[in-house]
C-alpha cells in the first residue's frame, strides 16, 4: 500500500488549507493547517482518508484518532471538534473525502446480495483500518484529476467501487442503515435535518420522535446512539457553530448573534458559548480573527 499513498499524496499535493474542489463530483481535498473554527463545525457524511498526518474527531464524549493507516466514515451530519496533525516529520497534513450520496449507495445496495448481518445498530461514525482494495478505488478516483475529459464517464464506477469497498468492510452496516429508509439510523438522520433547519425554534422533542416514527423514550436513545449526543445536546452545539459563523464572518455583536440563534438570554449564551470553545465569545472571535489575518 506503500505505492498507491504516495500517489494519492502526490495527486492531492495541490491541495490547500481550505475544502478543495477537485473538479470530481464529491470528492474534495485538503492540506495544511486548517482554521480552527473550520475543525469544529457541522460535518457533512462522508468517507475521510488520510493521506499525511493524523487527525482527531470529538464527537459528544467520544474521541476518534486516524492516520494513514485507518479511514474514517460518517453517515450523518454531526456537530464535531476536529483537530489535525502534520507528520512526524513534519510534512503539513493531507487529507481527501468523499461526500455520501444516499442514493448513491441506494443504487449499489440493490445490485448487492440483501445482508445478513445481525450485529448490533452501529453508531453514525467510526474509524477502521484500510485496505489495498479501498485504496487501488482512491488511487484511480484521484488519478481523474488530471484526466478531466473522463470524469463523467468513470467517476461514477470509481465512487460506486469505493462505496462497494466501504460496504465489505466494519462500515458496510453504517452505510446500509443510511440508504435504508425504515432503519433507526435514517429515521434519526429525518430528525437531525429538522433539527438543523429549525435549530433557532424551541426543541418539540415529541413532535421529532414523531417524525421518526418513535416513542419519544426509544427516538432518545436511537438519536443518542446515532450521534452520541442527545437531541438537546445537538441543537446546542448547531446553535454554538453557527453564532460563531455570524460573530467571525458577519461580525455580529454577540447580542444579536445569540438572539439569531434562538437564545433568549444573552448572558447563558455567552456562558454555554465560553463552556464549549474555552473563551467569551468576544474574546474568541477576536482571537480567530487575529489568526484569520496573520
Amino acid at each position: 500500500m506503500k505505492t498507491q499513498l504516495e500517489e494519492l499524496r502526490a495527486l492531492a499535493s495541490r491541495a490547500e488549507n481550505r475544502l478543495t474542489e477537485t473538479g470530481i463530483p464529491r470528492v474534495a481535498m485538503v492540506q495544511g493547517k486548517i482554521p480552527e473554527h473550520e475543525l469544529n463545525a457541522v460535518y457533512e457524511p462522508m468517507v475521510n482518508l488520510i493521506l499525511r498526518g493524523s487527525k482527531s474527531m470529538t464527537i459528544g464524549d467520544t474521541t476518534l484518532h486516524y492516520d494513514p493507516a485507518t479511514y474514517f466514515v460518517m453517515s450523518v451530519r454531526l456537530p464535531a471538534a476536529g483537530v489535525v496533525n502534520p507528520s512526524a516529520s513534519g510534512e503539513p497534513y493531507l487529507a481527501i473525502a468523499l461526500l455520501l450520496d444516499s442514493a448513491v449507495i441506494s443504487t449499489l445496495l440493490s445490485d448487492l446480495p440483501e445482508s445478513t448481518d445481525s450485529e448490533a445498530r452501529p453508531a453514525g461514525f467510526s474509524v477502521a483500518a484500510i485496505t489495498s482494495e479501498l485504496m487501488d478505488a482512491w488511487v484511480r478516483m484521484l488519478r481523474l484529476m488530471e484526466r478531466p475529459a473522463e470524469i463523467a464517464a468513470l467517476a461514477p464506477a470509481y465512487e460506486r467501487e469505493i462505496l462497494y469497498r466501504v460496504l465489505q468492510g466494519p462500515h458496510g452496516r453504517m452505510l446500509r442503515d443510511i440508504a435504508t429508509p425504515d432503519s433507526a439510523m435514517s429515521r434519526v438522520n429525518l430528525a437531525i435535518e429538522l433539527i438543523r433547519r429549525d435549530f433557532a425554534e424551541p426543541l418539540r422533542m415529541e413532535l421529532l420522535a414523531h417524525k421518526a416514527a418513535m416513542s419519544t423514550s426509544a427516538f432518545h436513545r436511537h438519536f443518542k446512539a446515532v450521534t452520541s449526543l442527545s437531541p438537546l445536546q445537538y441543537q446546542k452545539r448547531v446553535r454554538l457553530l453557527q453564532a460563531r459563523t455570524l460573530l467571525i464572518s458577519k461580525g455580529s455583536s454577540v447580542t444579536s448573534a445569540a438572539f439569531a440563534v434562538g437564545y433568549e438570554s444573552a448572558t447563558q449564551f455567552s456562558r454555554e458559548y465560553a463552556r464549549e470553545f474555552g473563551l467569551p465569545p468576544g474574546r474568541d472571535s477576536s482571537r480567530l480573527q487575529t489568526g484569520l489575518r496573520g
